[in-house]
């Protein structure tokens, strides 16, 4: 049975682009790479593959996971007296944060931070929070700084608090940029343990399973599917 989750239009935008699921926005690198290096699906001649990053399941589930929500308008980012502008003819946008909210933030740069005002309201069911990514795996001129929030009793829009990556960037952020990946994740309570002879022997079984396939090993023999729709 699979969950729901729902975005609700709270500024009630007309032709306002919807969220989708993340797989309709596979980047065009991961697209166009090979799945093996040469094309040749063939063997190393030590008893590996010549396999890409194409065929890296954990990757692909990155990339894939959620839902991503773009920008609704095209957004001009220009420099003056040092400092980056933002310009958009539409929406309310974008709003800043002084840069004294978050000095020491690893992201910060010399400048507030700019937020994208998100429109969309989620609401997950009941034990569900969402996190709130970057864009995984996706080229970017810009970061969004990630937060993790219990949408299932806090149902109004979640921003996104962003940083231009280059200070010196000039250019368009176009519409229907990806701007934050949307996994929704399950809320339960963890105890930490360390493993002892029983998690050992667990892990030899798997490295000599592993061994008796040459190509998807961890596709075929452990990897699930994730459904987002």
């Amino acid at each position: 049975m699979s969950e729901i989750i729902k975005f609700t239009n709270t500024n009630g935008w007309k032709d306002l682009e919807k969220p989708q699921p993340a797989s309709v926005f596979i980047p065009d690198w991961y697209k166009n790479v090979e799945s093996y290096m040469g094309g040749k699906k063939i063997t190393d001649g030590k008893g590996g593959t010549l396999a890409t990053i194409k065929k890296c399941m954990p990757v692909f589930d990155a990339i894939t996971a959620g839902y991503i929500i773009t920008s609704p308008a095209d957004v001009m980012v220009t420099l003056k007296d040092g400092h980056q502008n933002f310009e958009w003819s539409n929406f309310g946008l974008i709003s800043f944060h002084p840069i004294e909210q978050a000095p020491e933030h690893p992201l910060c740069k010399p400048y507030q931070y700019p937020k994208w005002n998100n429109p969309w309201g989620i609401k997950t069911p009941k034990g569900y929070s969402t996190m709130f990514v970057q864009p995984m795996h996706r080229e970017s001129v810009f970061t969004i700084l990630p937060g993790i929030v219990d949408t299932d009793t806090y149902t109004a829009p979640v921003n996104f608090p962003f940083v231009v990556n280059d200070p010196n960037f000039e250019g368009l952020i176009p519409k229907g940029t990806p701007i934050a990946q949307i996994i929704p994740v399950k809320r339960n309570a963890w105890n930490m343990k360390f493993g002892e002879q029983k998690e050992l022997d667990e892990q030899a079984n798997i490295s000599t399973k592993l061994q008796t396939k040459f190509f998807d090993r961890y596709k075929t023999m452990f990897w699930q599917r994730k459904e987002y729709k």
